[in-house]
């Protein structure tokens, strides 16, 4: 099983931009599907974006897509997400997961989890 943490949340004001990594230990980085959810206070956990196995194919949630970036470095066992034109309401907690089926959007498919990187978008 492969273990998972995140890095690169903070604070930014609204239409700026952020870059989150999910760094990877353990076998087998890029034999998962690797995915991007997050979730705000008191709401559920939500898809934001997942990427295959090699990189590519990605997937994104209507409410980040042209905005945000998911992509993988195979070699550093390393996945990032490129947040762009952040907005208020993209505040919450984001969390890598892997292991999903190629194109899951629901967060019980995914068998690792990282511990979360917060993320505030607000003037």
């Amino acid at each position: 099983q492969v273990q998972l943490g995140e890095s690169g949340g903070g604070f930014v004001q609204p239409g700026g931009s952020l870059r989150l990594s999910c760094a990877a230990s353990g076998r087998g980085f890029s034999s998962y599907v690797m995915g991007w959810f997050r979730q705000a206070p008191g709401k559920e956990r939500e898809f934001v974006a997942t990427i295959t196995r090699l990189g590519g194919a990605t997937y994104y949630a209507e409410s980040v897509k042209g905005r945000f970036t998911i992509s993988r470095d195979n070699g550093k066992n390393t996945l990032y997400l490129q947040m762009n034109s952040l907005k208020p309401e993209d505040t919450a907690v984001y969390y890598c997961a892997a292991g999903g089926k190629s194109g899951s959007t629901i967060p019980r498919e995914y068998d690792s989890w990282g511990q979360g990187t917060r993320v505030t978008v607000s003037a």
